[in-house]
């Protein structure tokens, strides 16, 4: 006897997206992808002057990293914190009236600005956006456990990824560094420190860390972090002097009249901060709402990170739940959305997919791509939202495990209804045909 038909066949269709197969993700990432290129393609030429004349010469953000490097070179990597040298050299980089980009990155990253800095500009700036791309992608791969590349599309396609490439960030690497910590911390644990310290030129990005490792008691995993962090900050204080510390230390306390000033496009901020100063709200308020935030971020990750047994969610909810803590992350740095999406559907594959959660993470990628957009447009912040959406999507699976963690041991958890299993299975097989 067939089943009958439900009620409201669109609302269906949307709660279970059953129609959202593998083989048309990947045509729809091409589509997407395609795009993607033809915009970037077509600003280029528009800031080159080849449809009008060009008043401010475009500039990127490796420019700022290319120029710490050449003043690094020189014998002076304090300068690289002294704003008109830094941006004087940032014009010999690229070319006079180009635009200040800012670098407010502590003396560790000079240990890679430096090497760069040895190379023609454009070639530097490519070697470094594929160095760090290809470990990237390999990591993804391993957290989606995937055994052939139908999913690259749908990962270059992530609007983050074309605004690292754009300006000539460092996501890739943070994306990879954070990504291979969560890939790691279950097996091996002072690997997943080691590689955790090395984010160190980054440091914000790791407020949530330590109350996870506390909390799951990965003592090793820790430990492995502070000495990363040692011997990096070491090795810059042997090489560069500490009067380069000295310098990026008062730098440092400066930068947030920058951020706060707008000197930064609100637009492009996707934190609670960020999203309050689009909307106008002072400064003071702003911090405030972020630190309300992130107070709740530790308590999830306390608790998710103490009692949860899947690694997978464990590590969606660090990823994502940083994003919204942290009160500076820009458009690039949406990569670790894409890492946690990543163990989300690692998660997904294993246990299959609940109402709603393919349609909100297909939407996660056209919504990123006019994040930006629309903020500047409209003033209306759609980075924290996507973050959030995300982030519910983990506590709403996470949740259920975290709260039955004490009461049933990992013995328990792991003996599975085999017949529940094979339903669960079949189901996810059909689901990606």
């Amino acid at each position: 006897m067939p089943e009958p038909r439900p009620a409201r066949p669109l609302l269906h269709a949307l709660r279970t997206a059953d129609w959202l197969t593998r083989d048309r993700a990947a045509a729809w990432s091409i589509i997407l992808l395609i795009e993607e290129l033809l915009i970037v393609g077509f600003l280029a030429l528009w800031q080159h002057g080849v449809f009008s004349t060009v008043h401010n010469p475009p500039s990127s953000d490796f420019v700022s990293f290319y120029a710490a490097g050449k003043l690094t070179l020189a014998g002076t990597p304090a300068l690289a914190y002294d704003q008109v040298a830094h941006h004087l050299a940032e014009q010999q980089a690229s070319w006079a009236g180009a635009g200040y980009q800012y670098f407010f990155y502590p003396p560790v990253f000079l240990l890679i600005c430096a090497p760069l800095a040895t190379l023609p500009y454009f070639v530097a700036y490519a070697l470094f956006q594929a160095a760090t791309l290809v470990p990237f992608v390999l990591v993804m791969r391993a957290i989606l456990q995937a055994r052939d590349w139908r999913w690259l599309p749908a990962l270059l396609a992530f609007p983050a990824v074309f605004w690292t490439l754009g300006v000539g960030q460092n996501a890739f690497l943070t994306a990879a560094l954070f990504g291979g910590f969560t890939l790691l911390i279950d097996r091996r644990p002072a690997a997943a420190g080691a590689l955790l310290g090395m984010l160190c030129y980054k440091p914000h990005f790791g407020l949530l860390v330590p109350i996870a490792l506390a909390a799951g008691r990965r003592w090793t995993a820790f430990a492995a972090a502070l000495v990363s962090v040692a011997a990096l900050v070491g090795l810059s204080v042997l090489l560069f002097g500490w009067g380069t510390w000295q310098a990026y230390l008062h730098a440092f306390a400066g930068s947030g009249r920058v951020y706060q000033s707008g000197a930064i496009d609100f637009a492009g901020i996707e934190t609670p901060f960020g999203a309050a100063r689009l909307l106008g709200v002072p400064a003071g308020a702003a911090y405030a709402a972020q630190l309300v935030t992130a107070l709740a971020m530790v308590a999830l990750i306390a608790l998710v990170w103490q009692r949860s047994p899947s690694q997978s969610l464990r590590c969606a909810v660090l990823l994502a739940a940083t994003l919204l803590a942290v009160p500076l992350a820009l458009l690039y740095d949406k990569l670790l959305l894409l890492v946690a999406i990543g163990w989300l559907l690692r998660e997904a594959s294993a246990n299959g997919f609940l109402p709603w959660e393919k349609l909100v993470l297909l939407l996660t990628w056209p919504v990123s791509l006019v994040t930006w957009v629309i903020g500047a447009g409209l003033h209306v912040p759609l980075g924290p939202a996507i973050s959030g959406a995300v982030l519910i999507l983990c506590i709403r699976r996470a949740w259920p495990t975290a709260g039955l963690a004490g009461a049933v041991g990992p013995a328990a958890i792991g003996r599975a209804d085999p017949g529940r299993e094979s339903a669960v299975r079949g189901a996810v097989a059909a689901s990606n045909r």
